[in-house]
């Protein structure tokens, strides 16, 4: 079975839905489009290929092949159900790097790029990372090598896993019934990008969303609260360079007013917002606020030591 660069050829279909989508949005008023947003985040896109192409796919590759030398199961096929499995644990491995991805400053740097946009919409799904695979965010993928799934296979059904991503960052589909108990989906995804107190710290899946039901992060949107798009506090600047670099130039920052090895460490890895005197606001603290104020019992409380939408550089 020969494994193929999916993401490559699913980019056409990405642009044409991109172009429906922005044509449905106008006449119907439904979703909304940004130009200089939207450039953006194609360029954001674009980088991330290129990112790929020299050098980040290969420490990635690489290392999966390193680990994959000390596999526990010699010979797994390469057969449908073998590709199926893989899938399936590679979600789940997803699902705890996104998790951690909002938890640690450190994969947040890259992963706060996808947030950046305040509009929800295609383009929005492009709007990926330069550093991703620079800051090692791969790890979270290499127990599957360890396991004994081929390198090749691994790439391939997260490729899958990021293509069906694609379809979910919208406001054209409602929910969508029995289907949501299972999978992610647009309402569930909603959530995810959301900034509302109510929303932080949920629906980290990537295809199937049984993992935040089974872990505790689930949020259901609530249509008697509309989503806000965005960051915590938003980018005031359409820049590529900026979107892709500012979480690591406020990290710079933050540990060059360091005092101690642990102030350093905690800048480094504690949740995005976390200072030594607690002055700066977590998603925890925003989300407990918001529970006090409101007397909100019903909403979920967030992980210990979450993250919020974004660190805020020199804060």
């Amino acid at each position: 079975m020969e494994f193929p660069d999916i993401v490559a050829y699913a980019v056409p279909a990405f642009v044409l839905l991109i172009v429906f989508e922005m044509i449905v949005a106008r006449r119907t008023g439904r979703g909304r489009y940004e130009m200089k947003d939207t450039f953006a985040s194609l360029s954001m896109g674009l980088g991330n290929r290129i990112a790929g192409l020299v050098g980040g796919g290969a420490i990635m590759y690489a290392s999966f092949a390193f680990v994959y030398q000390f596999r526990l199961i010699d010979g797994i096929p390469a057969t449908w159900w073998t590709v199926l499995a893989c899938f399936i644990a590679d979600d789940f491995a997803y699902y705890w790097f996104h998790r951690i991805a909002h938890e640690r400053r450190w994969f947040w740097a890259s992963h706060v790029v996808h947030h950046s946009s305040q509009h929800y919409n295609l383009s929005t799904a492009l709007r990926q990372t330069w550093t991703g695979k620079f800051s090692f965010s791969f790890i979270f993928g290499l127990p599957l090598a360890l396991i004994g799934f081929p390198p090749e296979m691994i790439l391939f059904v997260g490729g899958i896993n990021l293509v069906y991503q694609f379809w979910i960052h919208t406001e054209l589909i409602d929910r969508m019934g029995p289907f949501e108990w299972i999978f992610n989906t647009p309402s569930h995804h909603r959530v995810h990008h959301a900034t509302n107190p109510r929303y932080l710290d949920a629906n980290y899946a990537g295809t199937l969303i049984v993992w935040d039901r089974m872990f505790g992060t689930f949020i259901p949107e609530d249509r008697e609260e509309r989503p806000r798009y965005g960051i915590v506090k938003n980018l005031a600047t359409f820049n590529p360079l900026m979107i892709a670099f500012h979480e690591w130039i406020g990290i710079a920052r933050d540990l060059g007013r360091a005092r101690s090895p642990r102030e350093a460490l905690g800048y480094l890895f504690g949740p995005p917002g976390w200072s030594p005197d607690g002055s700066r606001m977590t998603s925890a603290m925003i989300k407990e606020r918001w529970r006090r104020v409101r007397g909100a019992s019903d909403v979920p409380l967030a992980p210990a030591d979450p993250a919020p939408r974004a660190a805020q550089p020199g804060e």
